[in-house]
């Protein structure tokens, strides 16, 4: 083999997975996983492990992997993570761990992420799970939502011996992992809900269909249920749209009810009586990540489908593999192109979308150059369906329902990075819910972050 080159991961072929919801990437076999962690360096300065927002100790992991020790590498992951079947799919690797890689310097970096997943799915498939404690040591924490803030943090927390219970809005548990990211992405039965089942077998209770500030307010979650304290990782799921004309007409939906229906609803199966305006012609507005997701499914669901996106290639913000994904598949990409108007029939319905062509000019504040439309440019996209991804921002319900919670000028609540600490005593958050819209992984290290801030704080006297 060559050191210097990943050994490749099985796909699903564009033309064959473009019809289906089945996983696109089929990832490593123990032979292929071995030999990828061979051309692992073993460094003594990881810089692979500085990249990882959780701080897994990759090279560890990586040599157990090398050795064929695949339970001993799966001890090591679990140290830091509990989801490590998702994270090998979803996360950036390319600009975290493997980004840094020593070996990616003068070959291609290790696939750290496929190493991940293969010893994640191969601790389920032969009944590995992490460690419960012994016992608890009587503290009650409450933890608001089930997404990979919630879970990393009420994962940690049960490892130290608290007794914790997740309160999820939904009828299932996940949150993004189970509504936002596609089944062709992330399977929910059979990654997706085992993950989660072994943070239960850590302790952790889940209650399904509590919505906080409806429900119950998290002042008679400390005040009158018990508990000591408090972490926030509701997420953020209230879309954004740009208030153009005829965005109100039948047929535009925000990506994140698209997803949801498709996702937790199911209703891309035919099996399932909850209907998706599938659309023959979609045009999804935005570059990230969740518009390569929204843009796959109208695919599979039968549409021709264009991504259209105000910057060029290089300013897209999703990752290099899904927008590969999507090209290979046969999503046109219609960039440097802003939508002015949503066209609406005489019954209410979508029937196109007038753009206007964009050149870049200089950069604005996020550093990217700024999209200018060119005078005299506009044309009219013949569409049925359009799904603004636009981002999204937190739902306020939360916050404006507890006096005391400090909030920004986006609605996120104000929290400290190290700690998920917030204006209010006794309660934490971290995810989503304090940044806006952002990756599962920086989550992941927000609820670390608040599980380290709520045990220092119902332990260090100095803190109450």
């Amino acid at each position: 083999m060559d050191v210097l080159k990943k050994v490749p991961v099985r796909e699903q072929d564009p033309k064959v997975r473009a019809t289906n919801f089945e996983e696109v990437c089929l990832g490593y076999n123990q032979k292929e996983a071995m030999e990828e962690a061979s051309r692992c360096l073993n460094c003594k300065n990881a810089r692979c492990v500085k990249g990882c927002p959780v701080a897994i100790d990759i090279p560890a992991f990586v040599e157990k992997v090398k050795t064929g020790e695949f339970e001993a590498a799966a001890k090591v992951i679990a140290r830091s993570s509990a989801l490590p079947a998702v994270c090998g799919r979803v996360c950036p690797q390319e600009s975290q761990c493997e980004g840094r890689c020593i070996r990616g310097i003068k070959g291609e970096p290790v696939s750290i992420g496929k190493l991940e997943r293969f010893v994640a799915d191969w601790s389920r498939e032969n009944g590995f799970v992490p460690d419960r404690p012994e016992k608890t040591n009587g503290k009650k924490v409450a933890v608001i939502g089930s997404g990979p803030a919630g879970l990393t943090c009420a994962g940690d927390l049960a490892k130290l011996g608290y007794e914790v219970t997740i309160f999820e809005a939904l009828h299932e548990p996940g949150g993004v992992l189970l509504y936002g990211i596609p089944e062709f992405r992330l399977p929910k039965e059979g990654v997706v809900m085992p993950e989660i089942e072994n943070v239960k077998k850590l302790g952790v209770k889940i209650e399904t269909n509590v919505i906080i500030g409806k429900s119950v307010t998290i002042d008679e979650l400390l005040d009158e249920e018990g508990f000591d304290a408090v972490f926030i990782g509701s997420g953020a799921g209230l879309p954004m749209f740009m208030g153009i004309p005829g965005e109100n007409a039948n047929g535009v939906f925000s990506a994140n009810e698209y997803l949801t229906r498709s996702n937790l609803m199911k209703a891309f199966r035919d099996d399932y009586d909850t209907p998706i305006a599938a659309g023959k012609k979609v045009a999804v507005v935005g570059g990230g990540n969740v518009a390569m997701d929204a843009a796959r499914t109208a695919l599979r669901l039968g549409a021709d489908v264009h991504i259209v996106y105000r910057r060029s290639e290089a300013e897209l913000p999703a990752r290099v593999e899904e927008v590969h994904h999507a090209r290979e598949e046969g999503i046109i990409f219609d960039l440097l192109t802003n939508p002015t108007e949503i066209l609406v029939d005489d019954n209410g319905w979508v029937k196109g979308m007038r753009c206007i062509r964009m050149e870049l000019g200089e950069p604005d504040a996020s550093g990217r150059r700024r999209p200018v439309p060119i005078e005299g440019s506009e044309f009219v996209i013949d569409v049925d369906t359009v799904i603004m991804s636009l981002g999204t921002s937190p739902n306020p319900l939360i916050s404006s329902t507890n006096k005391g919670l400090k909030v920004n000028r986006r609605k996120c609540i104000v929290a400290e990075g190290m700690t998920g600490k917030t204006s209010k005593k006794g309660v934490y958050a971290g995810g989503d819910a304090v940044t806006g819209a952002a990756t599962v992984i920086l989550a992941m290290e927000a609820g670390r972050a608040g599980a380290r801030g709520i045990d220092k704080y119902l332990t260090d006297t100095n803190e109450k």
